[in-house]
């Protein structure tokens, strides 16, 4: 069986672990009511309390107790997502944790780890065969090749087909983890921000009606700033590394220098196909919908969610098995990814409902300043807050929040708003990379690298990364674009 048998295990416990959540939290079919949303204006800041505690989680075991936390991350996971389930059933009523919980679920995790899912699977079977010395300008080459690669195939399809290539280049050398975290900020997160198929975010505002191109004609000047000056740290950085390293001990190269090619070609039209059924979700409305629990699931996007699946199917299929073998390829990571996530979203529910709640929730000072004194949108403020919470949140949940509290016009917003508009997108996509769940294919990275024996900072060693190097052009940027 091997990958097939993998796939199928992995994809049958998805299947079943769902039937199960679904099964206990729907006890049968008693309460068909109409739906009630959580009450975010009457939450209090006890609520964020288990998604801090699932990040405070991912952040400390891997570094302080990584014997419970490696065969257990997922029950972990787990125990914190009840914390946040089974007081919301309590406080408001079984039918308003539901739909909340399951819309949670069914509308923004499935299609997000589907999308996740397929990309890892299809990409995995793309080899970048033969090897090239990670000599600073040839690693620059590589991330600014995966940047741009990014706003075609998503972040995800990027970091998953140069990851491995990557860090075959740089394997022999005894400083090597500062590739992968500059990797991270510019492949997994800046390089999608030039279109709604580079980063979830993104999408969800074309799903709302941006323009597919607005992004790009409204995007690239900070795009360009940030990620050039990014790639330039990285550069200077690595010069001064390799030449340290002129005088270290010699590491006998793993992965000798041969020819660069590219093998398992059938799957790049594969990856064509993902594109082209979430184009599909977009653009195709045929007005069909189903409701499980008061969430409705419009059939545009189930037709999505299954074709995509069909072509990770079909390139487990198309595959060959060495080629995967040689990628390292194994389901580790993703496996890592569901599970943490899964938690991550089901935390975030009353995270996101004190935030929907605008003035009048728990966390209306932070609200209040992105409106300045005159009643206008506060584009800098727009900016930070949005990026500062899509650092530690998932981001698209959040652009939706703050695209909501900016009026939610998308007309409006591409036009007269288009400077609040970019400043929300901005930091949504370019602050994901601020902590290693700011974005999926972060954590993704941060596995294979491990895996492939990556001496990889710890959550709090990456956080310092990102504040010494990011922050400082975040902070350029902020006033140079959004500041006026």
């Amino acid at each position: 069986m091997g990958h097939r048998g993998d796939f199928l295990r992995i994809t049958a416990g998805v299947m079943t672990g769902a039937a199960i959540a679904m099964t206990v939290m729907i006890p049968g079919a008693a309460f068909a009511a109409e739906a009630h949303g959580l009450p975010g204006e009457v939450m209090s800041l006890w609520w964020v309390l288990p998604f801090a505690g699932l990040l405070l989680s991912i952040a400390t075991g891997p570094l302080l107790f990584h014997h419970v936390w490696d065969p257990h991350y997922g029950k972990i996971a787990a125990l914190w997502a009840a914390l946040a389930v089974v007081p919301l059933a309590l406080a408001f009523g079984v039918p308003s944790a539901t739909e909340a919980v399951l819309h949670a679920l069914l509308t923004e995790y499935m299609p997000f780890i589907i999308l996740l899912f397929a990309l890892f699977t299809i990409s995995g079977g793309i080899l970048v065969a033969g090897n090239i010395h990670g000599t600073p300008l040839v690693n620059a080459g590589l991330l600014l090749t995966g940047a741009l690669l990014a706003s075609v195939i998503g972040t995800t399809g990027a970091s998953m087909i140069l990851i491995r290539p990557v860090i075959r280049a740089n394997d022999a050398r005894p400083f090597n983890a500062h590739v992968v975290v500059f990797f991270i900020f510019l492949v997994s997160n800046i390089g999608g921000s030039l279109t709604p198929l580079g980063d979830p975010p993104l999408f969800v505002g074309f799903l709302r009606g941006v323009d597919f191109f607005w992004t790009t004609t409204n995007l690239y000047r900070e795009t360009l700033f940030t990620g050039g000056v990014v790639l330039a740290v990285f550069l200077a950085i690595d010069i001064i590394l390799h030449r340290r390293e002129a005088g270290a001990p010699k590491i006998k190269d793993p992965t000798p220098d041969s020819k660069v090619r590219i093998r398992g070609l059938p799957n790049i039209p594969l990856l064509a196909g993902v594109i082209g059924a979430i184009l599909l979700s977009a653009s195709w409305n045929p007005g069909v919908s189903i409701s499980i629990q008061g969430v409705t699931l419009e059939l545009q996007n189930l037709v999505r969610d299954a074709i995509i699946l069909i072509f990770a199917f079909v390139s487990l299929a198309v595959s060959r098995k060495e080629y995967r073998q040689a990628n390292g390829f194994n389901w580790g990571p993703i496996a890592e990814v569901a599970k943490l996530f899964a938690g991550i979203f089901i935390c975030i529910v009353p995270v996101v409902a004190i935030l929907r709640a605008g003035h009048d929730g728990a966390l209306a000072p932070l609200v209040a300043l992105v409106t300045s004194g005159h009643g206008t949108p506060n584009d800098l403020a727009y900016f930070w807050l949005t990026g500062a919470l899509s650092s530690f949140l998932d981001n698209a949940p959040t652009y939706l929040v703050f695209f909501e509290l900016a009026g939610g016009d998308p007309r409006h917003l591409m036009t007269e708003l288009a400077s609040t508009l970019a400043a929300i997108s901005a930091g949504a996509v370019f602050m994901g990379a601020n902590t290693y769940v700011g974005n999926a294919p972060n954590f993704m990275v941060y596995a294979i690298a491990r895996q492939h024996g990556v001496k990889m900072p710890g959550f709090f060693g990456y956080m310092l990364w990102s504040g010494l190097v990011l922050i400082p052009i975040f902070l350029a940027a902020g006033f140079l674009f959004f500041g006026g």
